[in-house]
């Protein structure tokens, strides 16, 4: 039986499948199944923080027959056209922000929760001198947390 209801889930879909769609054509990127499907999962609403690894395992967990290597493949192509920021909590784990705006992060490490800090909260007054030939492209500041024993 087709419902209302039914219907408007069915073109909320093809709405946000075509604004996807647009999305990565406009960065220079093929609109491929698999990188609708993951953009599905990422740009859906609020701004989020992934690992490859989530990522992953929200795919599995909707249905999606996804390797980790093409989550990985698709994490680093939104990356390097603007569609996401990496961010390198340490040399082991790598963070994916849907976030692309200047901001700040604290990182529990207790739990690996990463939350935003908005930019105009932290105030960096003085920078080391750069090497000869070099320009800030931008200051990233991460707060490591952890409760209170």
């Amino acid at each position: 039986m087709v419902t209302m209801e039914n219907v408007n889930t069915h073109t909320n879909q093809n709405e946000s499948h075509q604004t996807l769609t647009d999305k990565l054509r406009g960065v220079g990127l093929r609109a491929t199944r698999q990188r609708l499907d993951i953009g599905s999962l990422l740009f859906s609403g609020k701004y989020r923080h992934v690992t490859a690894e989530s990522l992953h395992d929200e795919a599995i967990a909707a249905g999606m027959k996804i390797s980790l290597a093409t989550i990985y493949n698709a994490l680093n192509q939104f990356t390097d056209v603007g569609l996401l920021r990496e961010v390198l909590v340490d040399p082991t784990r790598t963070y994916f922000d849907t976030n692309t705006s200047s901001h700040h992060h604290f990182f529990n490490i207790d739990n690996g929760h990463l939350t935003d800090i908005p930019h105009d909260e932290i105030n960096v007054s003085c920078l080391p001198t750069l090497p000869d030939g070099q320009i800030i492209d931008g200051v990233d500041v991460l707060i490591r947390i952890k409760p209170v024993a």
